[in-house]
């Protein structure tokens, strides 16, 4: 699987948004990640 296209900056915001080691970020599956962020903002809504 090969890691995420996205940048350092990006990274570092995700990991620190849902509590995750930058490196299990870049190699997290897109749909997971997706949908990760999709339930904080739920959560942010609430």
């Amino acid at each position: 699987m090969r890691p995420l296209h996205i940048s350092a900056e990006t990274a570092i915001k995700l990991s620190e948004k849902l509590g995750v080691p930058i490196e299990q970020i870049m190699h997290m599956p897109q749909h997971i990640l997706i949908q990760k962020l999709s339930e904080l903002e739920k959560e942010k809504k609430e």
